[in-house]
Formats: C-alpha cells, structure tokens, sequence
C-alpha cells in the first residue's frame, strides 16, 4: 500500500509539472485573457431616440459620439414618444392608418389596417420592442399620469382621447374631444398630473380632462390649428402652437382659458412659419418652438412672452428635444430623413445625422 501511495503522488507530481511546463510554454497567441472591463460612460451622457414615421423604425443616437448605435423596428407610423417615470420603459404610439396632408382626399386613400394600431412598450436595457398594447383607433400622440400607470392618447380618426392602463394593456375609457372631424392631435399631462390638455386640429380648441373624474370638464377655441401644448412647472400656465396662425397662444391653466398670443412670424408664403411643437427648457426660462416648412426653431424669453430669436435646423422640423444640461437641441427633420445636433450657444448646427425615413419624434433619455 505504500509503494502504491508513493508511486501516486510521484505521477501526480510529474503531471502537475507537465501541465505548468506546457502553460508556460504556450505561444502568447493561444493565451486566453479575460477582456478589459469597458470604460465608464462619461458622465451627462444620454441616448437620443428618434422615431420614424414611414421606415416604421427607431433611430437611437448616442449623445457621445453623435452617431447612430442602433436601428430597431417598431411597427406601422411610430410617432409619439415618451418615456417612464423610472426611466426604463419608451412608449411609442404606432398606427396603421395611411398617411396624408391636411386637405387630402381620404376617399383616394388606401384602407386603414387597424391591426397595427396601438402602443408599442419598448424596454431600453435589451434595446428591443416587447409588445403592443391597444391604444384605441389611430393613436398619434399620447402622455403618462403622474404616476406612470396610464396613458392618455389622441385618437385622431374617431374624435376621441382613450385613457389606457398599462399594466392591463387595454383601454379603460374612451373620451369624445369633438366629432369625428375635429382631429384630436396634441396631448399633455399637467406637471401636478391634475389635467390633461388635448388639442383638435379642425376646430381649433383644446379639450381639458380631469385626470381624477376620468371626464372631459371644459373646451375652448384657441386658434387655427393647434398642435402641442407646454405646460409650465407650476401647471398654471401653458402655451400652445398654433399651426395655421404663425402663433403660440398663451394659457392660464387654472380657468382653462386663452389669456394672450405670441406672434412667431407669418404661415403665409414666403416665411411659411407654421408654429408646431413647443418646449420648455429644464428651468422653464426659455421656449423652444419648431415651424415646420419654416425649417427654423424660435426661442421665447417666458418671462416676457416675447421672441428673442431664431436659427435654422433643417428641412421641416417637428419634432425637437433638449440635451438634459440644456446645451443641445435635437431637431426630427422629415423630408430629409435626418436629425440636426444645435450647439445653443452658438445657435449652429455642428452635426447632422441620418435617421430613418420621415423621423417625426424626439426623445432624450440620461440613464
């Protein structure tokens, strides 16, 4: 048993020094070595989402490098955007309806696929669609409660704003905001989540719901064409874009009520300065505002409710969004299927970016 017990251990010897021989004797090509960790995302940093209404997909840019990271399909006509509360779900309204301008004949249009409507829920960690969840007929724009269970949507071909439950993945009520004509398009929550303001492009009036009662309390006319409303900090104030008037009207959000205007320059030919969506910067001293065929965005002093400026941006912006330190504006510009980056300091554009085709929506997302 002993000479047994020797001989063991002498071959185990002999074959642990083989295998550090061999180790130490191996090429530095056939080494394995643990990758290094990547570096740390500089802080500030954020992602840009862009989505795109006719290639039916989602731009993600990287604030970084200013470059596209990724391109992820979402579903028919993605145009509305928002994000979670806790930041880590992105909503996306998606409609199978056709696509056409103010004026067009919708007899000549191709049927509407009502399969495609809905919300899609995007989830930013795995980068990828989960589901669909219905969002009533043809939803365009939409915004969260305060808490982030619901989402209250525009229904544009039935005249209505539906109040759908996340978590239940359904509509819960169906609002009427006018008739079938009226065109229900902007959608936004107060920032005390009391009100949600729902603008009609036809009839030129917005529509205000009591988030608590689940009802439509008030309407009253603003103006031609309204499109995007902005609510100030302290909910008792809002401005709202006026399409068709070159106008921002000015809301006192309390009495729900129309309490002045600011001119942005003329709809009609040559300016073509159609006011379409409107921000507010992160202290709410200055506005941001896209005019469409305009190819410019405006900035608004709020303080004095007047104009102070202008640069351009590309062809036809919609869409805009604001860099989280407010350094940077981020433009959708839809016929030439791009995103401009504006240096706000110098009021340039210092890069432009390819997106998909049609961009329509911004969202800027800091993890």
């Amino acid at each position: 048993m002993k000479t047994m017990t020797k001989r063991m251990f002498l071959s185990l010897g002999s074959a642990s020094l083989m295998l550090v021989l061999a180790a130490c004797g191996q090429p530095e090509s056939q080494k394995t070595e643990t990758p290094p960790a990547p570096p740390p995302r500089p802080a500030g940093s954020y992602h840009v989402y862009v989505t795109n209404e006719r290639s039916g997909d989602l731009t993600i840019i990287d604030s970084v490098t200013n470059d596209v990271v990724s391109t992820v399909p979402l579903g028919k006509r993605p145009r509305g955007i928002h994000v979670s509360p806790d930041k880590k779900t992105i909503y996306v309204a998606l409609s199978g309806s056709p696509i056409a301008g103010p004026g067009v004949d919708e007899s000549t249009l191709p049927p509407a696929d009502k399969t495609a409507d809905g919300i899609g829920v995007f989830d930013i960690k795995e980068g990828k669609l989960l589901k669909v969840i219905h969002g009533g007929s043809d939803p365009e724009e939409f915004d969260l409660s305060k808490d982030g269970s619901l989402i209250y949507t525009s229904n544009e071909d039935t005249g209505e704003a539906s109040i759908i439950d996340i978590a239940a993945g359904m509509v819960v009520a169906a609002l009427k905001v006018g008739d079938e004509d009226s065109e229900p398009e902007g959608v936004t929550t107060s920032p005390d989540g009391k009100y949600v303001y729902v603008t009609t492009e036809n009839t030129g009036e917005i529509y205000v719901i009591d988030t608590a009662a689940r009802k439509v309390i008030k309407n009253f006319k603003v103006g031609l064409r309204p499109r995007s409303v902005a609510f100030f900090p302290d909910s008792m104030k809002a401005y709202v874009s006026r399409e068709n008037d070159g106008l921002l009207s000015i809301l006192d959000t309390v009495k729900h009520t129309k309490i002045g205007e600011i001119k942005i320059g003329d709809p009609k030919e040559p300016a073509l300065i159609k006011p379409m969506k409107v921000i507010l910067s992160s202290d709410a001293k200055t506005a941001y505002v896209s005019t469409g065929r305009g190819k410019q965005v405006f900035t608004i002093d709020t303080a004095t409710d007047k104009v102070t400026g202008s640069f351009e941006v590309g062809r036809r912006p919609w869409g805009i969004g604001l860099s989280p330190d407010g350094k940077f504006l981020y433009s959708a510009n839809g016929p030439s299927n791009d995103v401009s980056v504006v240096d706000l300091a110098t009021k340039t554009v210092i890069k432009t970016i390819k997106a998909g085709e049609s961009p329509w929506g911004i969202l800027v997302v800091e993890p």
